[in-house]
């Protein structure tokens, strides 16, 4: 492994077929906009059918993985704490404070996939931010 221009770690090893799976595995986090959770039984098939084959696709799928499990557990618990944080403070009422904690998911997912699904496609190890790392080597 080595450091690029942009100080990010890369994999000298990776091919760019490995890059391409890497970089569509991120991707195919959006069919969660078609279809809920649809995206997650399609990454953990991705990642399951090529971890064995390379480190750098293991890797990406695990941290993938992660992200999604954070994700969900946060569109079930921001808008529940909104409530009460909404209550007590009262600074922009309920609704507005649920409405902004069940987008925050989304728009880190939306984010954090475009993010690494540019840094996979480049060789470059990726960490999604605020994200829960459930799955170990």
């Amino acid at each position: 492994m080595s450091m690029n221009e942009r100080g990010r770690y890369v994999c000298d090893d990776s091919s760019a077929d490995d890059r391409t799976y890497a970089t569509l595995m991120h991707l195919v986090l959006l069919a969660h906009i078609i279809i809920p959770y649809l995206s997650i039984i399609a990454l953990l098939v991705m990642w399951n059918v090529k971890k064995k084959d390379s480190p750098y696709i293991a890797d990406h799928g695990r941290e993938a993985m992660n992200f999604q499990i954070s994700l969900i557990i946060y569109s079930f618990v921001l808008p529940i704490i909104a409530v009460p944080i909404g209550l007590l403070f009262f600074i922009v009422g309920v609704i507005p404070a649920v409405i902004l904690a069940g987008l925050f998911p989304y728009v880190l997912g939306l984010v954090g996939m475009i993010m690494a699904a540019l840094a996979a496609n480049r060789g470059e190890v990726f960490r999604y931010p605020m994200t829960i790392r459930f799955l170990h080597d």
